[in-house]
């Protein structure tokens, strides 16, 4: 498994508009982020800056202008902090953070029917 780089939460932010609209110029991702978010286009340039020095993302000049693509993939790096998060806070056993959820009520009963049919398709699709 290929090492990803540590993106802080802000990072992350920049990071999902990269992901949905890559390639993608810094214009283009300020704009989106200033809708979104009270930061100012210096701290967006800083937070890609971040990122290309972390090696989450490329970028080319085209004229005057840079644009960005991400080097790594969003599916994945979310696979990776979906399973640290669940071996940092329930030592890997995602029953126990189910009950955790479902017994403090923050699982609607759409989110509950939704995780049935995962599981009953995970079990049709393993032939049990």
């Amino acid at each position: 498994m290929k090492t990803l780089p540590q993106i802080s939460e802000a990072e992350f932010e920049v990071m999902k508009v990269i992901w949905k609209h890559a390639p993608i110029s810094t214009n283009e991702i300020t704009e989106k982020l200033t809708q979104t978010t009270k930061w100012s286009p210096k701290t967006i340039q800083t937070l890609i800056k971040r990122l290309v020095t972390k090696r989450a993302l490329s970028y080319e000049k085209q004229s005057r202008v840079f644009v960005y693509t991400p080097l790594i993939e969003e599916k994945e790096y979310i696979s990776r902090e979906s399973h640290s998060f669940l071996k940092r806070y329930y030592d890997g056993d995602i029953t126990a953070m189910l009950s955790a959820y479902i017994e403090n009520d923050r699982l609607s009963e759409t989110e509950i029917d939704t995780l049935r049919s995962l599981l009953a398709k995970g079990s049709k699709d393993r032939g049990n």
